[in-house]
């Protein structure tokens, strides 16, 4: 089975855990995975997939031991774990990031659909994530939508800023990447 076939047939079978129309493109995977660096450590991915991300993770020179991906979709889950050996794959739901036990993480990079999830999801998600994160590191997260894909209550409620990619034409529909971290006082 190829992975768009399984692809399609999870959309099919699980609609609620795959929103994505089509597995991420080169040119959404390179923006997703740029600044990432083989000698800052950890990584973590969120929601998987058919690994698409995961082996462009890989190719930006990150060690398999350093990646850990999150999937809690059983097929996609085994198919990671038969695809990419030497990984840290996890099958359980993003929400429970933060009980992962990392620290100094260099990036959480998502393909989540936040926009779609509840404030509380969102809220658990963002949180669990920002606690294995590295002071100064970063949560990528693409949207499909024009406006930040984490709400504005929880972006303000966190005290995070973010910055955004130009628009990825080639991947469809258009997508844009968004960084999000920390603000640090500056006094």
């Amino acid at each position: 089975m190829t992975d768009f076939s399984m692809f399609m047939g999870q959309i099919l079978r699980r609609p609620g855990q795959v929103v994505a129309l089509a597995p991420s493109s080169a040119a959404l995977c390179a923006e997703m995975t740029a600044g990432l660096d083989p000698t800052k450590g950890a990584v973590i991915e969120l929601g998987a997939g058919t690994g698409v991300i995961t082996q462009a993770i890989l190719d930006r020179g990150i060690a398999p031991h350093d990646l850990h991906t999150i999937e809690m979709n059983p097929v996609f889950h085994s198919h990671l774990k038969h695809h990419f050996a030497g990984v840290n794959h996890h099958q359980m739901s993003a929400a429970d990031v933060g009980d992962l036990g990392l620290h100094n993480v260099q990036a959480v990079i998502s393909g989540l659909p936040l926009l779609s999830m509840p404030l509380s999801l969102q809220t658990a998600i963002l949180r669990g994530s920002f606690a294995q994160l590295a002071r100064d590191a970063r949560y990528v997260q693409f949207t499909y939508g024009w406006t930040p894909p984490v709400a504005r209550a929880l972006r303000d409620d966190m005290g995070l800023g973010w910055e955004r990619s130009a628009r990825i034409w080639f991947k469809m529909p258009p997508a844009r990447v968004y960084r999000f971290f920390r603000n640090i006082p500056t006094h």
